[in-house]
């Protein structure tokens, strides 16, 4: 090693987060005493800009070439004071830093303790920091488009962002039209503006607009390279219609003599088996559903292509595999609804009149299977109407998280059932009224005097055995009524579930594809709740609406807007840094077994056939370590994670 080695050490404070609990200036003293510590100091807030400034001018004053500071989380503060060191003319490599918080003080009571230990973590940095090495730091270049994958509102509004600033937009959407759930509802809380009438002309410029390529019908399959620099190939599936021929009239489907059961009104209609999904959708071009289509079924009918007079029906048409770079991924795949026939309480299934809150919404909806009317299965008008709330949220049996828009919708649906049915009586079964957003507190006023019967219990049990006479013929909800005491029995003539929101029944095979992460409630896992809510673990791949948890449309839309913002910044400064503390292979040591290939996680090591050897990807690295611990020759060596600096820094916890 050149030179003496001369560290500082910092201890903060963190107001009492860390000295309430741990004596830091004890803390202090002890480092001062550690070999080739030069300064050892305690301040209230080391990541204030005094206190980045106080390493600043003893790194210029004293020669300090290592420095240790002991405070929170690296994940909060780590850039922060290597930024500072680095601005003093240091590596920030030669920075260290101890986390005496979250390690400590928040999770250890007796002070006595949370000193000792505090002072066994300070110890084990300052032994690790002087075998630290100065890194370099690389930069590469930015691919200026980017891949949006799912054409719901969250992927619509990213690639309208993007490509409004100038940037190509690859728009992937699995659906033959994009819109996703949105393109399903009637009215949207708390203003009640109607979906289609601010939605559709979402969809059209989107269809429309020179920087986007809209890829419907069409799935990711493979994506590869790193940040900046991805390369993804996507299948574009067959419709079986040419969409350059095809001029949206929709005379095939008119003729088509076959039916399915349509998914875009959930269930309660039917479509033709080649279909658009809706009257609106993007692009207006019919797709042939080959379940369902009797030529493909039995090679006869044909009638579609008999009645196209521009010759679009193309029943040899392929599947087509496309490639695309792209320099970064915004994830939007939505969300499903749940299947409330797994509460069987409920009656989901079982009594015709019992509805989820998506077929509620199509059947409000005026284009859908009513034409706007609340009806029975029977076509008569229901009279007194049941919402219960939390079906599959906030219950541990299912999902224990709360959906956050129910409560919301739930509102919305009492309205328009007294908009639409006169003297309608609605009860709203519900556990707790979550009215978070803004304006939505005041729909729930609103809502309170429209007449609404809230029954604050969970409802137990939809049934249709009859006590009483008043009971004859009706749903019967059973529920406690937590405000009285007392359990209750209300009868009804229709049942709405509002269902949760929960993760997408592939979505642990898209966090695979994409390697990312998904939390404990199934959704794709961001980087930091509350700092980093639209980036992954994987740089460049950015989560964005309900695919990274529960959450209402003005929200999806702003996060959608905000992993925008952060791929526009990327592609505006044409180049990223590249973190330096990777693996790297010794390529004389290296026995060609390949069981680093088979276990790193983020597929950052190949495998060279003419040399034998494996090498590392420095791009794609994360450092976690896994080939480093798994090499039999020990061929890898972690840059900033030696077995030098890992012994040292056990030798300092257990001094």
């Amino acid at each position: 090693m050149e030179g003496e080695v001369k560290i500082g050490v910092y201890i903060c404070n963190c107001g009492t987060n860390i000295a309430g609990t741990v004596d830091v200036k004890e803390v202090a003293k002890l480092a001062g005493g550690l070999p080739s510590v030069v300064i050892a100091k305690d301040y209230m807030y080391m990541c204030s800009d005094p206190g980045q400034n106080m390493i600043k001018e003893d790194i210029k004053q004293l020669g300090l070439n290592r420095i240790v500071v002991a405070s929170c989380s690296p994940m909060l503060h780590e850039h922060t004071f290597r930024q500072a060191v680095q601005d003093a003319g240091l590596n920030p490599y030669l920075f260290e830093m101890a986390n005496i918080r979250e390690h400590c003080s928040w999770i250890t009571e007796d002070p006595k303790l949370a000193t000792e230990k505090a002072k066994a973590l300070v110890s084990a940095a300052v032994r690790r920091v002087y075998y630290q090495e100065p890194l370099e730091v690389r930069e590469v270049p930015v691919t200026p488009s980017i891949l949006v994958v799912g054409g719901g509102i969250a992927g619509i509004q990213a690639a309208l962002e993007v490509a409004n600033a100038g940037h190509k937009a690859y728009l992937v959407e699995r659906e033959s039209s994009i819109g996703g759930h949105m393109a399903q509802f009637d009215k949207t809380f708390p203003t009640l503006d109607c979906a289609s009438c601010i939605f559709t002309p979402l969809l059209s410029t989107v269809g429309q607009h020179p920087n986007i390529e809209l890829m419907t019908y069409s799935e990711v399959e493979e994506i590869s390279g790193y940040i900046g620099n991805f390369q993804a190939k996507i299948r574009k599936k067959a419709r079986y219609v040419d969409e350059d021929k095809c001029n949206g009239c929709l005379v095939c489907v008119e003729k088509c003599p076959w039916k399915a059961v349509s998914e875009f009104d959930e269930g309660l209609s039917q479509r033709k088996a080649i279909y658009t999904p809706f009257a609106q959708a993007v692009p207006n071009v019919p797709v042939i559903d080959t379940e369902h289509c009797v030529y493909f079924l039995k090679g006869t009918c044909r009638a579609c292509e008999r009645f196209c007079d521009l010759k679009a029906i193309d029943f040899e048409q392929p599947d087509k595999e496309v490639e695309v770079a792209v320099g970064a991924i915004i994830v939007a795949t939505g969300y499903d609804a749940f299947d409330p026939s797994a509460i069987t309480n409920y009656g989901y299934g079982r009594y015709d009149n019992v509805f989820t809150a998506l077929q509620f919404e199509r059947m409000c909806n005026a284009s859908g299977p009513t034409g706007g009317k609340i009806v029975l299965k029977d076509g008569s008008e229901p009279k007194n109407i049941a919402i219960i709330h939390c079906v599959g949220s906030r219950d541990k049996n299912y999902h224990e998280y709360c959906s956050r828009v129910c409560c919301m919708y739930s509102l919305k649906y009492s309205h328009l059932i007294k908009e639409k049915i006169e003297n309608a009586e609605v009860y709203q079964f519900y556990i707790d009224m979550r009215c978070f957003g803004k304006g939505y507190e005041e729909f729930y006023e609103r809502l309170s005097n429209e007449e609404v019967k809230f029954i604050r219990g969970k409802a137990s049990e939809v049934t249709d055995r009859a006590r009483t006479e008043e009971e004859q013929g009706k749903l019967v909800v059973v529920a406690e009524d937590s405000l009285m005491s007392a359990l209750i029995r209300v009868p009804v003539d229709m049942v709405i579930l509002s269902t949760a929101l929960e993760a997408r029944s592939d979505a642990a095979a898209v966090a695979r594809l994409f390697n990312i992460s998904r939390s404990a409630d199934g959704f794709f896992l961001e980087r930091h709740p509350k700092l980093d809510p639209v980036a992954t673990t994987t740089d460049g791949i950015f989560i964005v609406g309900c695919a990274q948890g529960p959450k209402d449309i003005p929200d999806t839309v702003a996060q959608a807007s905000a992993a925008a913002a952060r791929v526009l910044a990327m592609i505006s400064q044409g180049k990223v840094e590249i973190e330096a503390a990777t693996a790297v292979i010794d390529e004389e040591l290296c026995s060609g077994c390949k069981i680093c290939n088979l276990l790193c996680p983020y597929s950052a090591i190949t495998f060279d056939e003419e040399k034998k050897v494996s090498r590392v990807n420095e791009v794609l690295c994360k450092a976690c370590g896994v080939c480093v611990a798994a090499c039999p020759s020990a061929a890898i060596t972690g840059k900033h994670f030696t077995t030098e600096q890992i012994m040292a820094e056990i030798e300092g916890v257990l001094a």
